[in-house]
């Protein structure tokens, strides 16, 4: 017992933990080499796009072409049996691995056998430990908080969303909290979403900028998929972009209209907000 609880108490002291370790940076309590103190630096040979890695687009495509096929030559009535045998253990509460064997064995993918439980149990979202957190940047954070208290129409609303299977959630979470300080509502629904949910939880929540923290490489290829159905779903908010980015790439995301894009050299998060928080005041009044 208690281990649900357990898990939210722990997330939420790493979460305050990690907002004071960012605090101290920024008030250059504590140093790091590279970020605020001694930032010079030379040309490095690790650096350069051959150093990065890129995945082909044409890869994505022929493992869909794997998949359709493999489907198409398994016995399609043995994986219907065996999800429907899945279900019913789960729904019973008896041992779910023999059906999952007999899935398996029927060539059964780990997403349709995922999807089956989902059905039955749910989708487990882990907290977030934003709530539990408390900034305390007196100073800009503070200032900035009571301006857009005044702000007609209430505080902006931003959304911050991670998309795909990135994991990497400090970032994100530093960024929420930093933006509830200043003032703003968030609405942070935690990792792992699709572009689906981040451009419908815009939608729903009338957000005033969209933040979409990506850390897994592949912005190139989640950005402009959420921009597209932000556009479909009537949302015009601005949208801004943190995460591990090269500078070519930076350039093609704000050339597809981007507003902003972030790394980690953008240590100074009360400066990031004000820049956010000057983007939500343009959407109110344009």
């Amino acid at each position: 017992g208690g281990a649900f609880e357990a898990i939210e108490e722990i997330k939420g002291r790493l979460v305050r933990s990690e907002t004071e370790r960012t605090r101290r940076i920024e008030d250059g309590e504590l140093k790091v080499v590279g970020v605020n103190v001694f930032p010079e630096t030379a040309a490095s040979p690790l650096a350069g796009e051959e150093t990065i890695l890129r995945v082909d687009p044409a890869v994505e495509a022929e493992m869909r072409e794997d998949l359709a096929a493999w489907r198409a030559a398994r016995d399609t009535e043995a994986v219907s049996r065996a999800l429907g045998s899945l279900r019913a253990a789960a729904e019973s509460g008896d041992n779910v691995m023999p059906p999952t064997i007999a899935l398996a064995h029927a060539g059964g993918t780990t997403g349709e056998w995922a999807g089956a439980l989902r059905e039955v149990f749910g989708e487990f979202r882990a907290p977030t430990g934003v709530a539990a957190a408390v900034g305390r940047r007196a100073n800009g954070l503070g200032q900035l908080a009571e301006h857009l208290r005044g702000l007609p129409g209430g505080p902006p609303r931003l959304l911050v969303a991670k998309p795909g299977l990135d994991g990497h959630s400090n970032g994100a979470e530093q960024v929420a909290v930093a933006a509830r300080d200043a003032g703003m509502e968030v609405i942070y629904q935690g990792i792992r979403l699709t572009p689906e949910q981040i451009a419908a939880a815009a939608r729903d929540e009338d957000v005033d900028v969209v933040g979409i923290s990506i850390l897994s490489g592949s912005h190139l290829e989640l950005v402009p998929e959420i921009l597209r159905l932000l556009a479909e779903e009537g949302v015009d908010a601005p949208v801004v972009v943190g995460g591990i980015i090269p500078a070519e790439d930076q350039a093609k995301l704000e050339s597809l209209g981007v507003a902003a894009v972030y790394t980690p050299k953008d240590f100074q998060i009360t400066r990031m907000m004000e820049e956010i928080a000057a983007l939500a005041e343009t959407h109110r009044v344009r």
